[in-house]
């Protein structure tokens, strides 16, 4: 299963705090199946009914199906840039991430 860094987990309820509306809410990640674009990201208020859940420190990441497959030996990292952007950054579990 997916695996949260601690600056992810930070990050993750910092931005779902400031806009998911919902105690529930967490971050989703949804797997697009195109080539440009391999996940989608957004903050939602709660679940949907077949989302697997990842939590750490609080911090609560929904995975789609697809996206569960696909992150199942993945760690998540996520950096604040200069200019207030979030990076986030997938690896192998065991490797260090890069944004």
């Amino acid at each position: 299963m997916l695996t949260l860094t601690e600056s992810a987990s930070d990050l993750v309820k910092t931005i779902v705090a400031q806009n998911a509306g919902s105690p529930e809410g967490g971050l989703r990640i949804r797997g697009t199946g195109t080539p440009d674009a391999q996940f989608e990201v957004a903050v939602t208020p709660q679940p949907e009914n077949e989302d697997k859940l990842v939590e750490r420190d609080g911090a609560r990441v929904f995975l789609e199906p697809n996206a569960a497959t696909l992150l199942e030996d993945k760690v998540l990292d996520a950096q604040l840039a200069g200019d207030g952007v979030v990076r986030f950054a997938i690896a192998q579990q065991g490797e260090a991430p890069q944004a």
